[in-house]
């Protein structure tokens, strides 16, 4: 006789998927949070043009990937880095708040009792 397996609780399956997801999308948001500020910052403080910073937006768009994989390449890519980043936030915020409801309802100790 072999044990029942039971289906996965949903806030097993949306750990699961979260952290399947997250080594995915960590690069790309980290080079396009990366080339952001710095191309930000070489602008505003650094005072470098449009054009001695180009090379950054180049890479934070995707703009890159166009002589790789195409034209729509740029569109993708930012499509794609948007959609990473609205499921981590979700589904991060969804498993915060569900540890957090865990610990508001577990019962606290009183002192002195």
């Amino acid at each position: 006789m072999g044990a029942s397996t039971s289906a996965p609780s949903p806030l097993k399956r949306l750990r699961d998927t979260h952290a399947a997801l997250a080594p995915l999308v960590l690069l790309p948001l980290l080079v396009t949070a990366t080339t952001g500020v710095g191309y930000r910052l070489l602008r505003d403080w650094a005072g470098l043009g449009r054009d001695q910073s180009h090379l950054l937006m180049v890479i934070h768009e995707g703009e890159w990937l166009k002589p790789l994989l195409g034209p729509g390449a740029e569109t993708i890519y930012v499509l794609l880095n948007g959609l990473g980043l609205l499921w981590m936030l979700i589904s991060g915020a969804a498993m915060l708040t569900q540890k957090l409801r865990r610990q508001w309802q577990r019962p606290r100790a009183r002192p002195g009792a």
